[in-house]
């Protein structure tokens, strides 16, 4: 990172001592607001929706105890996890004694609650309650709550600024145990799948207008699937998955573009995946499997061919979305017992982790060459380094506690914020002012 007030001109060092030194505090802070700004996770799967973190310096070893656990506090039950921004931790939750549904924000220093919005709602426990996470730019914060309306709040107070029924305004139908859609969020504008009378919405992110709507002549329902982008062809589009297979949307209009038919079964959880300029990767559980789409330009339009497929017996993964690293994916599969794989770009598994650990449906992220793996039975944490011949663990240790620990992570200034059914902690990963072990 560019270093600001690296050396001082000669009018400076005549400045008085005290004016140099609110200089210093200007400069600092600014460097400060660079750094954060650097390091946020202000959406699902991150800043860019890979999964990946760009933060470097992180520990490669952990002390014998596990790493310091710099906060915890309490959570209702569900899998909604933390989107971070300046220095702030946003989520979505419930509480079940008030039966008030929640978008809380704490500081990420040290767990302190700043603002709650709150809205009574009765809502029973459908294998947990809350599933997703909000999107937050330091101005909004969209969060799609369990019923499918969709809230736009005030970052810094959490007052509502707008709201959408997606039910009552867009003929939504809420899928099975509650939405699990992550909304999308770009500079300029918020993208959200409706179903119902909309394929997919973008609408401005200040008053909440549509900008365009993807017409749904099918009446394809929501899934759980999140809109996410893509440059395909050299055209950027959002890749959105209904029961039907995988949809590829114009960003500029919201025409459809293309359609890849793929049958699912039940429910979508993990997004689809845009491996590169012209691959996408798609699987989900409930029996579906996997299969890999080439999309390419023919004439005016694009062309989507299935290149392979792989049955659920040979793998899937039923909840995350592969993170891909060095033109290979990475994954948790779903029937090979919770089993960590390495794909390469034709669907065959380079290595997985038979015989070193098994990780059930919990989540991943890659940072500075490792991977951070929960164990979604036990909420241990696993440290692997990333490489593309075999499973290598630097390090574990036991951060929450089973069952059920499926929630996406977050990271930011070396924090990692992670959550089970009951409590959500943040673990100091990134090595502290004294260098760390």
């Amino acid at each position: 990172m560019r270093r600001f007030c690296y050396q001082l001109p000669k009018k400076m060092k005549q400045m008085p001592l005290q004016r140099l030194f609110l200089l210093s505090i200007l400069c600092a802070a600014i460097s400060a607001a660079a750094t954060a700004q650097a390091a946020d996770w202000p959406q699902f799967r991150g800043p860019n929706r890979d999964g990946i973190s760009k933060e470097t310096g992180l520990m490669r070893q952990w002390p014998a105890d596990g790493p310091e656990v710099l906060w915890s506090v309490e959570v209702g039950p569900g899998y909604a996890s933390a989107a971070i921004h300046s220095g702030i931790v946003y989520f979505n939750d419930y509480d079940r004694e008030a039966s008030d549904w929640m978008v809380r924000a704490l500081t990420l220093d040290d767990g302190k609650e700043l603002w709650r919005f709150k809205e009574n709602r009765r809502i029973r426990p459908n294998h947990a309650i809350t599933r997703t996470v909000p999107a937050v730019d330091g101005k909004y914060v969209f969060s799609i709550d369990p019923k499918a309306v969709f809230h736009c709040l005030d970052a810094k107070t959490g007052e509502e600024l707008w709201r959408k029924n997606l039910v009552q305004e867009y003929k939504a139908k809420i899928p099975p145990w509650y939405n699990g859609q992550n909304p999308l969020m770009e500079s300029d504008r918020i993208i959200i799948a409706t179903g119902g009378d909309a394929l997919l919405l973008a609408l401005d992110k200040a008053t909440g207008n549509e900008i365009w709507r993807t017409p749904n002549p099918e009446k394809q329902p929501m899934t759980h699937a999140s809109p996410m982008p893509a440059n395909l062809g050299g055209v950027k589009q959002y890749l959105y998955t209904t029961l039907k297979g995988l949809h590829g949307i114009a960003a500029d209009d919201g025409r459809l573009l293309w359609s890849g038919a793929f049958k699912l079964n039940v429910a979508v959880a993990p997004s689809p995946l845009a491996v590169d300029s012209e691959y996408v990767f798609l699987t989900s559980g409930y029996d579906a499997g996997t299969a890999m789409f080439r999309v390419v330009r023919e004439g005016d339009g694009f062309k989507a061919e299935k290149m392979y497929e792989m049955t659920s017996a040979e793998w899937n993964s039923e909840v995350h979305t592969p993170i891909v690293f060095k033109d290979h994916l990475f994954a948790v599969g779903r029937k090979r017992r919770g089993l960590f794989t390495c794909l390469n770009k034709d669907g065959e598994t380079v290595w997985e982790s038979r015989g070193q650990a098994a990780f059930g449906l919990g989540s991943y992220l890659l940072a500075d060459g490792m991977f951070f793996i929960l164990e979604g039975k036990t909420g241990r944490l696993r440290l692997l380094e990333a490489n593309l011949t075999e499973y290598r663990e630097l390090a574990s240790a036991q951060v929450l506690s089973g069952h059920d620990v499926w929630g996406p992570m977050a990271l930011s200034n070396g924090k990692l914020v992670l959550r089970d059914l009951q409590k959500m902690v943040c673990i100091q990963v990134g090595k502290t002012s004294t260098g760390g072990p």
